[in-house]
């Protein structure tokens, strides 16, 4: 139903928007880009306060349908991520998955697509909080087995732990050595390497109260951090004056290497030696430049959260240069420890650990965001892979010496399992499922076996814990509609049946001898036509439309409805079936879906066609407006009064281009507000006749709504946008392509008209309000930063298939 769509143009195109103000990129920053060069397309930057973890589906693979692998590639990126040497899955992107806190999944067995859209209104829960839907492929194998006993690819850094995590005994000589005895050889939190405030006063690190630190600014910080609490970066440059070193640059990150903060200062005191060849810092560069130490640490205060946790190669020198105090540290310096108190240079460990270049002699000078960055992960690193790991796997290249056993005779290690489960308990991580007993044994530490969904609910809310990883399995659907499976594919057929009859327009009459090829040329204005049907009765001649689009159906109606057709007026109606009863309620609903919150339709209509239309004053006995409407009420095309925005005339930008292009729709719409993207829908080799177009935020597209009339001038129509992007999958599935005799589908439509509502609807109803409310629920008990996945598996047999559905949200702070 919508075809894969045109990327997204370059900034520059969306006419004279305002830019965001950026500081130009280093080195590492592009090659960061580089690295995630795929994203770029869907992800929109944000700031420090906006980084949440979320995802989204890439454009192309929105009319496929996922697997069973796919599935679990995203889950294996969501808890080990990049750094677990798992890479971005290939058909979605999950943004900040650092930020990810736990993954759960909600099994449904039984249950597919169809009675998803046969029971929309019901399932509020889930059509309004998860806002990425995929239609889901059947599996044949087990789903919850698949998922824990999947094998993770094979990485360097996950079979270290797995193996040192497996030792039972420390080698002696690494008893004594200065990270070991320090902190021991756990794995733990970051509040383990935060330094005290009696080692703060040792290694001379400003503190408040202490002699000589009077005058020093001081940020807001809460009193204790947690393990959950922000990272931040900060790396400064100095210039020798006549008082000594002073701060002459300032560079700040976020916990996901975004520079947030790059400041040049102006020192107080005249300037005696730049120190070009550490700092980078020359005379030209500090001439315009009129920030102060009392700005910069104004900044810093507002741009720190209070439980912010501060990490940098010395960082006290960086503080004292700051004239700052900021209670909760990290100093990678004092992490990654030397015999004798001595210290590495943060060059030295960058390219030991981190596989990378800094300070290179070709530079002139240190790049301050690249050395916070690269304390930063440096800092992530030590954490997640702990003191122990971190001695052995860089013993010798850090440390200088090695380790040989002296057991000759002793028992090969045992291999490291790859399994998903294995790995995640190997790195501390819980996992738990509950639900009914698997064929397959899962070999989980933590296995709850339920057959009820009130008894797998009840169990969950029990732990006092959420585990890292946890599937939970329900089946009382399935029990049910096990009893009634022929009902079930017939259900199933008939949700599709009524999907394409939200898609259908009855019209006429048309004049005598007019053909389905004329009828197609004229309601093809509004969208892509699936197919005609010219209905012959004993006097007059109507027609059946079938579009594509939902979209193309609302337009005819508003748009076609009146039309003059050779001098006879034509009447455009929806069918009159028991399915469409509640279709104003699903349309609704539909428009106010997450996916379409911020979504216009557009066709562009030739100028001879646009005069024969006939606008309706009043839409289903009201005036239409930005809400609900595409075009109001008007008696020729020039006369469209513009629209008004904060008093000020609203004149889209006037076109003489006759084909929709991504730059014509955006220079045309971008006046109502930021354009995200422009979907230009195809088929190859032909042109697009109409579009989708994505704001930045819901008020562009209701002033869009709002200004229906001056859109016309340009030949515009639009209207809210309905149809689910990932429907055309689904139909794609369930829709088989094959010749229908005329009498069995003039049967099948008798049936249509005369359906009743049986037991089994009803009771169906009752079961999936009862499960919608448990999954809401179970959503609320989530800690946030969840990526929360609800799968309905879907149903698979010997002679059909009917898709599931995946749905899959990050839970946000509320």
């Amino acid at each position: 139903m919508e075809p894969s769509s045109s990327s997204s143009a370059a900034a520059g195109a969306t006419c004279n928007r305002k830019k965001r103000k950026n500081n130009s990129p280093t080195a590492h920053e592009d090659a960061k880009r580089l690295k995630t060069g795929q994203e770029s397309e869907e992800t929109l930057e944000c700031g420090p306060s906006s980084c949440s973890p979320r995802i989204s589906v890439l454009l192309d693979r929105l009319r496929q349908p996922i697997t069973q692998n796919e599935l679990t590639e995203l889950l294996h990126y969501a808890a080990l991520g990049k750094t677990g040497g798992i890479k971005q899955p290939s058909w979605c992107r999950l943004h900040h998955q650092k930020s990810i806190k736990a993954v759960n999944v909600v099994i449904i067995e039984g249950l597919t697509q169809g009675h998803f859209y046969k029971h929309y209104l019901t399932l509020r829960h889930l059509r309004t909080n998860y806002t990425t839907r995929m239609t889901f492929t059947p599996s044949s194998t087990d789903v919850v087995s698949g998922i824990f006993g999947s094998e993770v690819p094979k990485s360097d850094g996950l079979f270290h732990s797995q193996r040192h995590s497996e030792s039972s005994e420390l080698h002696k000589a690494l008893t004594i050595h200065p990270i070991i005895t320090k902190f021991g050889t756990k794995r733990r939190g970051l509040t383990a390497y935060v330094l005290t405030q009696e080692e703060m006063i040792k290694r001379h690190y400003p503190v408040k109260g202490m002699p000589g630190f009077e005058d020093f600014a001081c940020t807001e910080s809460v009193d204790c951090v947690t393990d959950s609490s922000p990272l931040y970066g900060l790396d400064c440059e100095m210039c020798l004056t006549k008082t000594g070193n002073e701060l002459a640059r300032v560079s700040l990150v976020d916990s996901d290497g975004n520079c947030v903060m790059d400041e040049l200062v102006k020192p107080q005191n005249r300037i005696l030696n730049y120190l070009t060849r550490f700092s980078g810092i020359t005379a030209a560069m500090l001439r315009p430049i009129t920030t102060t130490l009392r700005d910069v640490q104004v900044k810093l205060r507002t741009l720190l959260p209070k439980d912010a946790v501060l990490v940098g190669h010395s960082l006290d020198n960086d503080l004292m240069a700051l004239k700052l105090i900021h209670q909760h540290v990290i100093d990678t310096s004092l992490l990654y420890r030397r015999e004798f108190g001595q210290r590495f240079k943060l060059k030295v460990l960058a390219e030991t650990v981190l596989k990378r270049q800094i300070q290179t002699e070709e530079k002139s000078g240190h790049n301050p965001i690249e050395d916070a960055v690269a304390a930063l992960e440096l800092a992530q690193y030590f954490i997640r892979t702990g003191p122990r790991q971190v001695v052995e796997l860089h013993l010798e290249e850090l440390w200088g010496y090695t380790i040989t056993e002296e057991c000759t005779d002793c028992a090969p290690a045992p291999t490291p399992s790859h399994r998903f489960s294995d790995i995640l308990q190997t790195l501390g991580r819980s996992v738990a499922f509950i639900g009914k007993r698997s064929e397959i044994t899962l070999d989980l530490s933590n296995q709850l076996w339920y057959n009820s969904d009130k008894e797998v609910m009840a169990s969950f809310r029990r732990q006092s814990k959420c585990p890292f990883l946890s599937v939970l399995q329900f089946s009382s659907l399935s029990d049910h509609l096990k009893k009634c499976l022929p009902y079930q594919e017939q259900q199933n057929h008939r949700v599709c049946a009524n999907l394409r009859d939200m898609c259908v327009v009855f019209a006429g009459p048309f004049p005598a001898g007019f053909s389905e090829r004329e009828v197609r040329r004229l309601f093809c204005c509004c969208g892509p036509v699936r197919k005609t049907k010219i209905l012959n009765t004993a006097v007059r001649v109507h027609a059946e439309v079938e579009f594509e689009l939902l979209e193309g159906a609302m337009l005819a109606l508003k748009i076609l409805n009146g039309v003059n057709v050779q001098g006879q007026s034509i009447k455009v109606q929806r069918p009159v079936y028991e399915s469409m009863l509640d279709l104003d309620l699903t349309l609704d609903a539909l428009m106010d879906d997450s996916f379409n919150a911020s979504q216009l339709y557009a066709v562009k209509v030739k100028p001879s066609m646009l005069e024969r239309m006939h606008i309706p004053a009043r839409v289903n006995g009201h005036t239409s407006d930005g809400k609900c409407s595409g075009v109001t009420s008007v008696t020729t095309v020039d006369s469209f009064p513009s629209a008004q925005v904060n008093g000020q005339q609203l004149q889209p930008a006037t076109t003489t281009k006759s084909k929709l292009s991504e730059e014509t729709v955006r220079e045309t719409f971008c006046h109502f507000g930021t354009v995200e993207r422009v979907v230009l829908p195809a088929e190859h080799g032909k042109h697009a006749k109409h579009a989708y177009i994505k704001f930045e935020s819901s008020e562009g597209k209701h002033m869009a709504l709002s200004s229906s009339k001056s859109l016309l001038k340009e030949k515009y129509l639009i209207c809210p946008s309905l149809t689910p992007t990932h429907l055309p999958s689904w139909v794609a599935m369930t829709t088989p392509m094959k010749t229908v005799d005329p009498d069995e589908e003039a049967a099948e439509d008798e049936d249509r008209t005369h359906m009743h509502t049986s037991s089994q609807d009803h009771e169906m109803g009752l079961m999936m309000g009862k499960l919608d409310r448990r999954l809401r629920t179970l959503f609320r008990s989530l800690p946030d930063g969840t990526l929360s996945v609800v799968v309905l598996l879907g149903h698979t047999s010997a002679h059909s298939q009917l898709p599931g559905l995946c749905l899959m949200e990050v839970k946000q702070s509320s």
